[in-house]
């Protein structure tokens, strides 16, 4: 049965690498080993208690889908938990546990039917299925200036769908700054106070494949009828469209009809309409009928917010310092940031470690691919220190002296240059600086480069120290 276990594991896996992010797919899923497989019953042996729990609330329903899958229909899965109580002596043991989630969810709440929208029960009445996460919800949503009007514009559609003038709806923004988990809110909100309106939830990538599906079997007055019955329609990065004439000759007419119809529509983009790309100017003309508004970067306060929100869902305690190390640092997005959070408390588990200062260090280290030489804020600093015979406390300091404020300039001047780090993120590495002393040292050093063939000569010594080669990390 070994065989047999590990080969049904493997199919699972390719199945839920497909729904999760790759670094919660490494910490949450490459752990796992497979155990036992008895008739319809897999085991899996999973690293702690902790681990276990995790799982069941946050994984339990892709599980589910995978092992339904592969096993079939009524498959089961159960956990075996090493426990390890720490105490000397005593060797870590195994306990069996079922799964806690096995109670599969309606096909009003989660239920998704990943080959087809349309397919037919034993009546012939075509079932329909949402697609969305229920956990996507605007209380769950973090509010700042970098996602104001689209969050406001999203609710609004949410208590009115196909009334306000926000019909269609178009949020676009970079990867992970949260358009999916924006507009799968509307589509939960929509469903709790109208659950007799049909919300679906597609990406544009889905709606092709599934185009494609119906022209093979001649089945697309079908995929046309299914789609025509939709009260909210909920399409993610139609930017996927690009270059696809019949899918987009498909989707437009789709898109007349419910229009017309006074049915929501709701679509995101990675950039705005203007500047789509391979679409047609009708389909596109249309995309400007309604709002347009963009997700950006969240901002310091944000990405605290996103963070203490994490900690209040997970009944996870993280210390302040902590909490700002990770805002100031982690200034690219949601999703990495949420990745990051995932981790920290992965390794704080498995590690049986408190959550501290130095463990979210070694964690983005580990997250972070940086070159053979790790150059970090941290690195340049010790570089930096060690060529000025100054100390890393001391460039943090507020102290004055001349040697050491040319060090921190310095060594501000190569964490702007080589990291992808923020102005406000680098001062907060230097002592809790304001972004307009990083500019100000920035800007000093410059000067001194072109007026000071010595300090010149300096700093090329300092990039053949650091190893740089202009690699952003």
């Amino acid at each position: 049965m070994q065989i047999d276990c590990n080969t049904v594991w493997e199919d699972c896996l390719r199945l839920i690498k497909e729904k999760v992010a790759e670094q919660s797919y490494k910490t949450w899923f490459e752990p796992i080993r497979p155990l036992n497989l008895e008739g319809k019953e897999l085991t899996i042996q999973v690293p702690s208690q902790f681990f276990y729990e995790w799982l069941e609330e946050h994984y339990v329903h892709i599980l589910k889908f995978a092992i339904d899958n592969v096993i079939g229909e009524n498959a089961k899965l159960s956990y075996s938990v090493i426990v390890d109580r720490g105490e000397k002596g005593n060797s870590p043991y195994t306990v069996n546990l079922p799964n806690k989630g096995s109670k599969r969810p309606s096909s009003q709440q989660n239920s998704i039917d990943y080959t087809s929208p349309f397919h037919l029960n034993s009546v012939g009445m075509e079932v329909q299925q949402s697609q969305l996460n229920p956990n996507n919800t605007f209380d769950s949503y973090v509010e700042g200036d970098c996602n104001r009007l689209a969050r406001s514009a999203g609710l609004a559609v949410a208590q009115r769908p196909g009334v306000t003038s926000f019909n269609p709806l178009m949020l676009y923004g970079g990867v992970g700054l949260g358009k999916t988990h924006l507009v799968q809110a509307i589509g939960n909100e929509i469903k709790n106070n109208l659950p007799d309106k049909f919300i679906l939830y597609v990406s544009s990538e889905k709606f092709t494949s599934q185009f494609m599906d119906a022209i093979t079997k001649n089945k697309i007055q079908d995929f046309q009828n299914f789609y025509l019955q939709v009260d909210v329609l909920i399409i993610d990065d139609v930017q996927f469209l690009a270059g696809k004439e019949k899918t987009q000759e498909i989707f437009f007419h789709v898109f007349n009809h419910l229009h017309q119809s006074g049915k929501q529509i709701v679509m995101t983009s990675d950039c705005p309409p203007r500047d789509l790309k391979g679409l047609t100017e009708r389909l596109l003309s249309r995309f400007k009928w309604g709002l347009t508004a963009d997700l950006q970067q969240p901002d310091l306060e944000t990405r605290i917010a996103i963070i203490m929100k994490k900690m209040e869902e997970d009944g996870i305690y993280i210390p302040e310092d902590v909490i700002e190390y990770l805002a100031y640092t982690v200034d690219t997005n949601v999703r990495e940031l949420e990745g990051v959070l995932i981790s920290l408390i992965a390794h704080a588990s498995l590690n049986k470690a408190d959550i501290d200062l130095e463990l979210a260090k070694q964690t983005l280290k580990n997250i972070v691919q940086d070159i053979d030489t790790e150059v970090g804020i941290d690195y340049i600093q010790k570089t930096i220190g060690d060529f000025y015979n100054v100390s890393q406390e001391d460039l943090k300091a507020k102290v004055r002296k001349k040697e050491i404020v040319i060090a921190r300039q310095v060594a501000m001047y190569f964490s702007k240059e080589y990291t992808n780090h923020s102005l406000k993120a680098i001062g907060y590495h230097f002592g809790g600086r304001d972004h307009s002393t990083v500019i100000h040292a920035v800007q000093t050093v410059n000067d001194q480069i072109d007026m000071d063939e010595s300090f010149r000569n300096n700093i090329e010594a300092l990039k053949k120290k650091l190893k740089l080669k202009s690699i952003k990390i």
